[in-house]
């Protein structure tokens, strides 16, 4: 296994201090009182092992290319159980998609650092600073009273992220294409409609006329895509409501055939 160092430390105070005064917790206490993450070592020591010599060889295979549908399907498990309000099964769940994290970062310790490689460490420092970074309200004593001062600075913050990045500064009159080129282009439609909604209404552009040109330009998708934008409106979750009505329709299909409402000569649906 080849050894990843860890990034350099940045100025400890971007990172949150803890009652000890350090930059960071050494025991599983949180700030808060509240006792976490014993455990988690224990599942990055297991994820070593199947990877290691003389460990699962399907885990041994694998790499981030592999595992990408195995982490859609358990974040999509993840909303399930949330939706059933299954809590018992919601720690299972998120414990497969904490199963991805873990994974992907063993399959990154296999490579040196001038490869890209980086190990479970560099994950979590990762996201400590991003989080401390972003919430300059929280952890550097900025003033951010309403949600529209959050977004403001949320983007300022990502903007400056973007250039330390090395990425190029949308031209002027261009910022809302950009933020659209950035979306993942893998976001189902009904997840990917209200944000590109709230960013087309964040720039100042009327979403109503922005809809009806793309429904002129996609007929197609007009209606679908207008009952969609009228949820959104409303203020409604529509990506939520389709997986509400979804697992009605396969309870209704199951309650259906139980009371014998299929015809005896139809097929097997298998």
């Amino acid at each position: 296994m080849a050894h990843v160092p860890s990034s350099p430390p940045e100025d400890p105070t971007h990172l949150p201090q803890f009652p000890d005064g350090a930059p960071h917790a050494a025991s599983s206490t949180l700030p808060s009182g509240r006792a976490g993450g014993r455990r988690l070592p224990d599942a990055v020591a297991v994820m070593d092992r199947l990877r290691s010599p003389g460990g699962c060889p399907w885990d041994a295979e694998q790499t981030h290319a592999s595992l990408v549908p195995y982490a859609l399907e358990e974040a999509y498990e993840v909303a399930d159980a949330v939706d059933r309000e299954d809590w018992a099964g919601l720690v299972d769940e998120l414990g497969d998609l904490l199963l991805q994290v873990v994974f992907h970062a063993r399959v990154a310790e296999d490579r040196s650092a001038e490869e890209g490689g980086f190990t479970i460490d560099d994950v979590a420092e990762s996201l400590v600073r991003k989080l401390v970074r972003r919430h300059p309200h929280v952890f550097a004593g900025a003033e951010l009273n309403t949600e529209d001062e959050l977004y403001h600075s949320w983007e300022r913050i990502k903007n400056r992220e973007r250039g330390a990045r090395g990425e190029v500064a949308p031209a002027r009159g261009r910022e809302l294409a950009a933020a659209l080129a950035r979306m993942p282009r893998g976001l189902p439609p009904t997840v990917a409609l209200p944000k590109v909604l709230e960013k087309v209404g964040r720039a100042g552009l009327d979403v109503d006329h922005v809809a009806q040109t793309a429904s002129s330009g996609a007929p197609g998708g007009a209606r679908l895509g207008e009952a969609v934008l009228e949820i959104v409106r409303g203020g409604g979750d529509p990506d939520g409501e389709l997986r509400a009505w979804l697992a009605a329709l396969v309870d209704a299909a199951g309650e259906a055939e139980a009371a014998g409402a299929g015809s005896p000569d139809s097929p097997d649906p298998r």
